[in-house]
């Protein structure tokens, strides 16, 4: 069966979300809507809507200029078994000790390694993307100079492969939190999978919002690959939630934002310890500056 796309741009949350909401009216109706903010730094907002039939060019020309959005361009998707695609696409990854795999891959595990298995069907934080992997590289190489974490924390864990990166070589349980439920869930159901269950306790919070993160601060070491905007808001919490001498992993950062996120945790306290580029995406590792 084939299926729809009409995909769109335009300034600011508020308007892309009028512009959704007057999408769901149309006729033939879409089977969804989806808004997200384009991860570049333009402030620009990308509203997709999904349809079983054609939708009608001039509905959508029409909502284009009442909304000031940029014409829509309208494209057939076909039917493809995307997990099997995914399967095939996403290969294993290897990130210093630790090694990133699929359960059709389990037999490519290499001796030695540190395995994190990560199944296709979810694969926000596969390792594949610039942003884990470079988070991930991060964690090995404070590993590697003799770093042992002993309080750590994965905010806005995603798949919570950090997490379970950290609790694969260090004995002490792992804080793993997401703002979004689906999220939670999903950490949880892959810490069983890779028999980790309780070793990472997964809680639904914006931040440090939770009375489990607040009663195991100051951490000794926090993950937090999320993005610019969340990563420069949470400076203040991060420095009071870290302690003198732990460590930041921050990701979720495009090249050319990486000065400003510097900047922001700079004057909360913390130093530059590394900073790596995987292709458009910059990993920070920090360290909270010892009290004089």
């Amino acid at each position: 069966m084939v299926t729809y796309t009409a995909l769109t741009t335009l300034e600011g949350k508020s308007a892309a979300n009028k512009l959704g909401e007057a999408m769901e009216n149309m006729i033939p109706e879409p089977t969804g809507i989806g808004i997200f903010e384009v991860e570049d730094g333009s402030g620009l907002w990308e509203v997709g809507g999904y349809f079983t039939e054609k939708p009608d060019s001039s509905e959508l020309a029409l909502l284009q200029a009442m909304s000031g959005a940029k014409p829509f361009v309208v494209s057939e998707v076909p039917d493809v078994d995307w997990v099997a695609h995914v399967r095939r696409e996403l290969v294993p990854v290897e990130a210093g000790r630790f090694y990133v795999y699929g359960s059709h891959d389990a037999d490519t595990v290499p001796e030695g390694s540190i395995p994190l298995l990560i199944d296709a069907a979810m694969a926000f934080g596969t390792g594949h993307h610039g942003t884990t992997l470079g988070c991930l590289r991060a964690l090995d190489r404070l590993a590697s100079d003799g770093f042992v974490g002993k309080n750590v924390a994965d905010i806005g864990c995603g798949t919570a492969v950090l997490a379970m990166a950290a609790a694969r070589i260090w004995p002490d349980q792992v804080l793993a939190s997401d703002i979004d439920q689906v999220a939670v869930d999903v950490a949880k159901s892959n810490a069983k999978a890779n028999d980790l269950e309780g070793r990472i306790h997964c809680v639904e919070a914006a931040g440090f919002n939770h009375p489990d993160l607040l009663a195991k601060a100051p951490f000794d070491l926090v993950f937090a690959n999320i993005l610019k905007g969340p990563l420069i808001g949470l400076a203040p919490d991060m420095s009071a939630n870290l302690q003198n001498g732990g460590y930041a992993i921050l990701s979720g950062i495009l090249n050319e934002q990486a000065d400003s996120v510097l900047e922001v945790y700079a004057e909360n306290g913390f130093t530059l310890v590394d900073r790596s580029e995987i292709a458009e995406w910059t990993t920070l590792l920090l360290q909270k500056k010892d009290k004089i």
